[in-house]
Order: structure tokens, then C-alpha cells, then sequence
């Protein structure tokens, strides 16, 4: 049954993951600027979901280049037979071209990849327990708005609300159904305490923490809180543990400065799934 399950959520992981470069592509615009509706060749999007959904490449720029063929050297016009070029001078050789394709959205393995391991890693921790259909739905998102956040420091408000929404909702049912592990009560607590917190860190430092970092805390905190207060505390510590660790690395490396600006998103993120996975374990 262990088996089958993790077996299960690598498939739905590779799935959705699949889906998250052409939707990262389209998410990662500056603010004021409108979602993309064409690929980078000027192709517009279309599919499921008006074009949200769909494979990273759109279907014009999936298909092959067409290639010029070559003309046999011995079925090319002798000098001065009939069809051959007026001038003395041979005529150049046809060569075989192919047409460049417009560059992918971006590397379209990693996301995939993380989403797939996150999913697996879900599954293995929580086991066949209600509240694993809560994880592995919202986790495609979570790494959706890693990889916007990552490409142009934005957290889009069509993604951190629902996210939100969804996770009161997802855990609301799990909490109905017999051998959950976690609390409805707790989660909804959780959810306004990181909230709450991470609201106030703006209202200190605004230039230092952005407003959806307070979004995507409702949701965080909801997920930690579905554990209980002290995973809720470790998800929160290792979110700022995290970015840290990041934000040293990079000024020892001399690629950035005390005051360069990360996206923080992602290590909210990672730190998230790090308590939920030790909540899970530990359930």
C-alpha cells in the first residue's frame, strides 16, 4: 500500500508539475504589467483554463522546424548544360537549415522535478491519511509561487488567496473524515498568528517584507497550524532560518549586499513543508 501511495503522488507530482513552467511564465510579469497571453515567439496561448494550462511549449513552437533538403550533387545541372547558371562562377551548395524555435519559457526539468519530490515526500511522511489530499493539492501551487517569486520577487494575488481559501477548505474536510492527525481549530489559529506576524513585519519594515509574504502566511499558517502550535513555530523559524542561510551565502560569495533584496517566498515555502513534514511524522 506504501508503495502505490508514493507511487501515486510522484505520478500526480509529475503531472502537475509539468503544467508550472507555462503558468510561471505567464505569472512572472512586473507589477502593473499584464499576465503574458503569448509565448515569447508572439503565439498566442490557448488551451484549458484559457491557456493557463498546458504543456511549456505552445503547439506552433512544439513543432519541428521543417528543413530545406539538400539537392544531390548528382542531380545538379552540369556548367553550361541546360539549367545551368548563366555566369562561369559553380553555384553555391545548397545547405540544410533549420529554423531556430523560440527559447522555452524557462528550464522546464527543475520544477517538475521539485514538484515530484514534494509529493513523494508528502505521501511518505503523512501516509494514507485524510489530510494528504489537502497536501498534495495545494503543494503544485506552493512550488508554482516559489518559481514566480524566485524569477521577479512577486507573490500574484490570483495564487496566495485561493491558496489560502483552499487550505481552510482542504483540511475543513480532512477534519471530517475518521484517522486525521491534525486540527481545523488549530489550523485556522495558525493561520491568523503567521498571518498576523508577518502583517507586522511589513508595518515595521515595509520595504523589507512584502505584502504577499503576508498573503502566503494565511496559508502556511493554516497548514503548520493543522499540527499544532509548536509545528507552526518550527515552519515559521526555519522560513527565516532559511532565507539566512541564502541571504549570507550570497554576501560571502560577494553576489550581493547587506541591502539586496531576496525573493523570501520560497524559504517561507521550504520551511512550511518542513514543519508540515515533521508534523506529519511525528502525527
Amino acid at each position: 500500500m506504501d508503495a502505490v501511495l508514493l507511487a501515486l503522488a510522484a505520478v500526480w507530482g509529475a503531472a502537475t508539475g509539468l503544467l508550472i513552467p507555462r503558468a510561471a511564465y505567464r505569472f512572472a510579469v512586473e507589477p502593473e504589467e499584464p499576465w503574458r497571453t503569448a509565448c515569447p515567439a508572439g503565439h498566442p496561448l490557448t488551451g484549458p483554463a484559457r491557456g493557463w494550462l498546458g504543456p511549456a511549449r505552445c503547439a506552433p513552437c512544439a513543432v519541428p522546424a521543417a528543413r530545406v533538403p539538400e539537392t544531390p550533387a548528382s542531380e545538379a545541372p552540369a556548367p553550361g548544360a541546360p539549367g545551368a547558371p548563366a555566369s562561369e562562377a559553380p553555384a553555391p551548395e545548397p545547405r540544410t537549415t533549420d529554423t531556430p524555435t523560440p527559447p522555452a519559457y524557462a528550464p522546464t526539468t527543475l520544477a517538475p522535478l521539485a514538484t515530484v519530490l514534494v509529493c513523494v515526500a508528502l505521501a511518505a511522511a503523512t501516509g494514507a491519511r485524510p489530510e494528504l489530499v489537502g497536501w498534495l493539492a495545494l503543494a503544485p501551487v506552493a512550488v508554482l509561487l516559489a518559481v514566480v517569486d524566485r524569477r521577479v520577487h512577486r507573490l500574484p494575488d490570483p495564487l496566495t488567496l485561493p491558496l489560502a481559501a483552499a487550505a481552510v477548505l482542504l483540511l475543513g474536510g480532512a477534519a471530517l473524515l475518521p484517522g486525521h492527525a491534525g486540527s481545523w481549530t488549530s489550523g485556522l489559529l495558525g493561520g491568523l498568528a503567521l498571518g498576523g506576524f508577518y502583517l507586522l513585519l511589513f508595518l515595521i519594515n515595509p520595504n523589507g517584507m512584502g505584502f504577499g509574504d503576508v498573503k502566503l502566511a494565511l496559508a502556511l499558517g493554516v497548514a503548520l497550524g493543522w499540527y499544532g502550535w509548536t509545528v507552526l513555530f518550527v515552519g515559521g523559524f526555519a522560513g527565516f532560518l532559511f532565507g539566512a542561510a541564502y541571504g549570507l551565502a550570497l554576501v560571502l560569495l560577494r553576489r550581493a549586499g547587506r541591502r539586496t533584496g531576496i525573493p523570501f517566498g520560497p524559504f517561507m515555502i521550504a520551511g512550511a513543508l518542513t514543519g508540515v513534514l515533521l508534523g506529519a511524522l511525528a502525527g
